[in-house]
């Protein structure tokens, strides 16, 4: 995001003191704009200079590129249970989660699902996941039965926000403490015991 903010407008280290865990792209997009005096309007090209940037950036090595420890076993087991139905529910815009996701081989996990694009303010995305996982054959639930896994205080938020529950994990910049102080239902260090986190689901 940094690098397309620089090319676009001259601006480097755009995002420096931008909060960026747990919100959405345009969100934090559209302070760095405020703080920079960009016009809103002048922000039609930075989606696809991001991801230009973007799909550069993903191959190349970085020790904290990684899948946290227990994600992929996780979605594993969760992809083979008929009770179960994943969709993703992220702040990034679609085609960044994509990116990113198909990077780690972890997009075919999820057949669809409420992105940054959908709705400017996290809290406004659970509505249009389930809206999506309507249209796209999946199960018709209340907010109550879903369950959100995150790994910050606003993902915890967003889903207190339409009643449904939520699984913390603290593998992003927040500690077990703090994600309990948010109002998590479940705290987990991280999702290696996958038999605790089924349990907890």
């Amino acid at each position: 995001m940094s690098l397309a903010f620089e090319d676009l407008f001259q601006v480097s280290d755009a995002f420096r003191n931008i909060p960026m865990p747990g919100r959405t792209d345009s969100w934090i997009l559209a302070d760095a704009a405020a703080a920079h005096g960009v016009a809103p309007e002048a922000l039609a090209r930075f989606r696809d200079v991001y991801l230009a940037h973007l799909a550069r950036e993903i191959e190349r090595p970085s020790a904290g590129k990684k899948v946290m420890p227990g994600v992929r076993p996780l979605l594993d087991v969760l992809a083979d249970r008929p009770d179960i139905y994943l969709a993703l529910l992220t702040g990034n815009y679609e085609d960044a989660a994509r990116v990113k996701l198909e990077h780690f081989g972890m997009w075919r996990f999820f057949p669809c699902g409420a992105f940054g694009d959908d709705a400017p303010d996290r809290n406004g995305l659970l509505p249009k996941a389930l809206a999506r996982i309507r249209a796209c054959g999946g199960p018709v639930v209340p907010a109550s039965d879903v369950v959100v896994i995150g790994d910050t205080p606003l993902d915890v938020a967003c889903a207190a926000a339409s009643g449904a529950r939520s699984i913390a994990v603290a593998t992003g910049g927040y500690d077990v403490e703090s994600l309990r102080a948010a109002g998590a239902d479940v705290v987990f260090e991280d999702l290696s015991d996958v038999d605790a986190v089924l349990e907890a689901l």
